[in-house]
């Protein structure tokens, strides 16, 4: 019996959860999910800055403008005032520079007129506590700037890096080990034999695995005969999950399962109803999991796409993963659906209204990584989905961004 693609990727998940958190240095964390929420270690700013340049006084003196005021000296960013402002006094100020005792506004400089040490406030400058930052007006002592599970971005870190952390606790990467079997593959740009095919699978899931965030571990390719996959299985040890690519069905020569179940594997399935990708295998083999793909590359990506993406999201505690499907309009008429998902490669573009358009290839073929190269989404038919017109709505998986850039 087939499983749906949501019980499968339910029965996937089950057995995962965070991995455990490691400190790295700030200037090595981004693209890695926090372990920890980070919390401010200071209030930025401090204290009362200036937004301008120009002179800092108090309010009540330039309530009736113009106005002359003595100035009692010049304060910079990175100087502590002492001298207070008093009553008919201003002092030179610039921008992020602490506001002296007695001082609430800053009048800019375009808008007053020095003549030594008297400075004329113009008009249309009287606003009390203008150009001011007021203290901890960004983040304030113990505040929680970024909460766990969030995958750090450049932004992140600067927001992190002013919070006053040099380090922070992130997620150790999934170690993800892959192998590819099969008499036919042989690695890019070895020589060729005429039955022989380049094996594109495990560069692409490897690729796919970094840029959600995992660490592959490359087991190189299995040939079809019982001893070479116990010797490739054996180098599974010390990953997080396990992750094959072709043998997964029932043939004669599909050796995966056979190799699992000697080495005292327990599959929980193989088959789901979808297409592409109708073999894939779920078990565990010595407590480590194992994901087992179709062979053809199309199958095997997009596969990947859905329940091994999950897997490495689920293992590094991500919260903020956006990757479920969107609506778009059909660019063309689809026949009805039958029993098996359907995840069909398809162009997408902008309607004449600026909605989303989804076109899908003509051709769908598993085995054609052009057309998986071309794609920007795949379409999400149900099972037994009715008949559908060009114009309606319909969901797809974008291919576009981050994890989804397969």
């Amino acid at each position: 019996m087939m499983l749906s693609v949501a019980e499968a990727l339910a029965r996937i998940l089950a057995p995962f959860s965070p991995l455990a958190g490691e400190v790295v240095g700030i200037d090595r964390a981004v693209g890695r999910v926090l372990a920890e929420p980070v919390a401010a270690r200071l209030s930025q700013p401090p204290a009362a800055v200036s937004a301008m340049d120009g002179y800092a006084v108090r309010g009540t003196d330039i309530a009736r403008l113009p106005a002359k005021l003595k100035v009692i000296g010049t304060i910079a960013a990175g100087m502590s005032p002492e001298m207070p402002v008093n009553a008919g006094e201003a002092a030179r100020i610039f921008t992020g520079a602490i506001l002296p005792p007695g001082a609430d506004t800053v009048v800019i400089q375009e808008n007053c007129a020095r003549d030594g040490d008297v400075v004329s406030v113009g008009e249309g400058s009287n606003k009390p506590g203008q150009h001011v930052r007021a203290a901890g007006n960004d983040f304030r002592l113990g505040e929680i700037g970024l909460s766990a599970g969030r995958q750090l971005t450049a932004r992140d870190i600067a927001f992190a890096a002013a919070m006053n952390w040099p380090n922070l606790t992130v997620t150790r990467r999934p170690r993800i080990a892959l192998l590819s079997t099969g008499d036919e593959l042989q690695h890019p740009g070895e020589p060729l034999g005429p039955a022989q095919i380049v094996a594109s699978n495990g560069i692409g899931l490897a690729a796919l695995v970094t840029a959600c965030g995992g660490e592959s571990i490359n087991l190189g390719i299995a040939r079809d005969n019982m001893a070479d996959l116990n010797r490739a299985l054996d180098g599974a040890r010390g990953a997080d999950v396990l992750v094959t690519t072709g043998g997964a069905s029932v043939g004669e020569l599909d050796l995966i399962q056979r190799a699992l179940q000697e080495k005292g594997a327990d599959l929980d399935f193989w088959k789901i109803a979808m297409r592409p990708g109708k073999p894939v295998m779920f078990g565990t083999l010595d407590k480590l999991p194992v994901l087992g793909l179709p062979g053809n590359p199309v199958s095997a990506l997009v596969t990947a796409t859905l329940f091994l993406r999950p897997i490495v999201e689920r293992l590094l505690g991500r919260t903020d993963a956006e990757t479920g499907p969107s609506m778009a309009r059909l660019g063309t008429a689809l026949k009805a659906n039958d029993q098996r998902q359907d995840y069909l490669r398809a162009t997408v573009g902008r309607g004449p209204d600026g909605g989303l358009v989804a076109t899908p290839f003509a051709k769908q073929d598993s085995a054609m990584l052009s057309l998986i190269a071309k794609a920007d989404a795949l379409i999400i038919r149900p099972p037994h989905a009715p008949a559908a017109n060009a114009g309606d709505l319909t969901e797809i998986l974008p291919l576009a961004g981050g994890c989804l850039s397969i």
